[in-house]
């Protein structure tokens, strides 16, 4: 890591460097409004957020696995610890965040990481998808006035018009003008007519002060007992898988869009420190962020600059410049997220729709629906189920035999197709050991074993023959079969002519996490 960090010093130019802090700039000026909204849903206060915000950030930006990533308080993670917070405290929040954090570390210890690559493309698909509706609807509460109520008359029109015009500029000056980026020029342009005309639109400092001092360092103020282990540790587990999936998520589409690769196990290590620390400097803990991420590469952001220069303007903005940045229209930083939303979501789905497979469609459709009613972490467990499933169902249909009668008592069975558990029953009508010849033949050189199921089925079909009296002869099976079937007794020959060096998928193993550790 310290030697790839050296090389993109090396490749920084002054224009590097310009195009890498205004990008920070674009995305410290939108998570502003994003982590005080995420600390009111989680009902702690604003400065809970904004420094979850900063501290996560920076750590994530500085050793996260994908320079370019972006993280702070997000949304997923607010909407389950506002029941810890009104139950019983900030204080438990802050203990749960630092355990949180420890048990992402162990996942990048134990390179938990990898199984990020178990989520099929049409869950990654509707992942952005719904990623992407959130996004929209979240920009929705800033057309509401204090009460909840929609906004009308003039004052919709000059919300609509102000977001409208972020949105032409971002869209015109991106083809243009490449020496600021273009959310960045949106935003400016849009609050110096604001401020200047002095509209009367919401701004960021009606959602509440961001004006703070430093974060200092803050043992959670909790007993040390096994019954508040009882009370954090699901909260913990919950908020630490959230965070996991949907950083390591982000990390795969970004590194999609650059077009190369990110190292899965180092970013669970720098999410769990960020966390560990954010709770020992009052924060609310956090993971990516695909919007601010979004914002990031879009404007230019490539390396560890960006998303470190975010976090320090984000602390600037807290310490020093609380009063101007308060003074941005959220319809300026709604448009950029509009556009956020606009290039988040992939449009190619609804040309693709006709085309895949009817399960793969379902199970898109299903994510971006999970994704929008619940949230991210079940909408991807429930999407990886689901194609499992399908996936299972399908191979269990692939196995079958070609049968061939060698003589008047001998019979032979060439097996072809996966065996595991979802195919054992479809594999024991294949055969008919009460009508079968005396001498049975069973060649596995085209079937593969997959699970201790499929042994199972072999170890259960020997014993059905061994009953009938008849000899069984079991060939081409690999080492871990043969020693399963010893127990079917002296009536089940286990050939070893011509037997393959290959085993069930527990002999991949090694080799696996030989493979894993050089691409973590």
């Amino acid at each position: 890591m310290v030697n790839n960090m050296l090389m993109s010093l090396r490749s920084m130019t002054p224009n590097v460097i310009k195009t890498e802090v205004l990008s920070g700039l674009t995305v410290a000026l939108a998570l502003v409004p994003e982590a005080v909204a995420f600390a009111f849903v989680a009902q702690v206060h604003p400065l809970v957020g904004l420094y979850a915000a900063f501290i996560v950030g920076l750590i994530t930006a500085l050793f996260g696995g994908r320079p370019g990533m972006i993280s702070g308080a997000t949304g997923a993670l607010a909407v389950v610890m506002v029941s810890l917070v009104v139950t019983h405290g900030v204080q438990y929040l802050f203990a749960t965040v630092i355990l949180m954090g420890i048990l992402q570390i162990f996942a990048g210890i134990f390179r938990l990481g990898k199984f990020i690559r178990m989520v099929p493309h049409p869950v990654m698909l509707g992942f952005v998808n719904g990623l992407a509706i959130v996004i929209f609807l979240a920009q929705l509460t800033q057309f509401k006035d204090t009460s909840g109520a929609w906004i009308t008359g003039n004052t919709l029109f000059l919300m609509l018009g102000l977001t409208g015009l972020t949105m032409a500029i971002i869209w015109g000056s991106g083809k243009f003008i490449k020496a600021i980026p273009a959310p960045l020029l949106g935003i400016f342009i849009v609050s110096a007519i604001v401020i200047g005309f002095d509209l009367d639109v919401s701004r960021v400092g009606d959602l509440a002060s961001i004006k703070g001092s430093l974060p200092i360092f803050h043992i959670p103020d909790v007993p040390l007992t096994f019954e508040t282990l009882k009370i954090i540790f699901p909260y913990s587990l919950i908020l630490a898988a959230i965070g996991l999936i949907e950083s390591l998520l982000t990390l795969n589409l970004v590194a999609e869009i650059k077009e190369s690769k990110g190292g899965a196990s180092q970013e669970c290590l720098a999410q769990g420190t960020a966390n560990v620390v954010t709770g020992f400097f009052s924060g609310m803990g956090g993971c990516a962020m695909i919007g601010q991420s979004m914002i990031n590469v879009n404007s230019g952001g490539r390396t560890r600059l960006s998303g470190t220069s975010a976090a320090l303007f984000l602390l600037a903005f807290i310490l020093f410049g609380s009063g101007l940045i308060e003074q941005i229209p959220l319809a300026a930083l709604v448009g950029v997220m509009f556009m956020v939303v606009i290039g988040t979501f992939a449009w190619s789905s609804f040309r693709i729709i006709n085309k895949i497979p009817r399960s793969d469609a379902f199970v898109l459709i299903l994510v971006s629906g999970v994704t929008v009613i619940s949230d991210l972490a079940i909408a991807v467990v429930v999407g990886v189920i689901v194609s499992a499933l399908v996936f299972s169902w399908q191979a269990a249909k692939r196995i079958e035999a070609r049968k061939c009668l060698l003589s008047e008592n001998q019979k032979l069975y060439e097996m072809h197709g996966p065996l595991f558990f979802g195919s054992i029953a479809s594999f024991h009508e294949i055969f008919d050991p009460k009508n079968d010849p005396d001498d049975v033949i069973i060649d596995f050189l085209d079937c593969r074993v997959w699970d201790h199921s499929g042994l199972q089925a072999i170890d259960s079909l020997a014993e059905r023959y061994k009953s009938a009296g008849k000899s069984l002869h079991l060939r081409h099976l690999s080492g871990d079969c043969r020693s399963l079937l010893q127990k079917a007794g002296h009536m089940v020959e286990v050939s070893v002519i011509e037997d393959p060096e290959y085993g069930v998928a527990v002999d991949y193993e090694g080799r696996l996490e030989k493979e894993d550790a050089a691409i973590s």
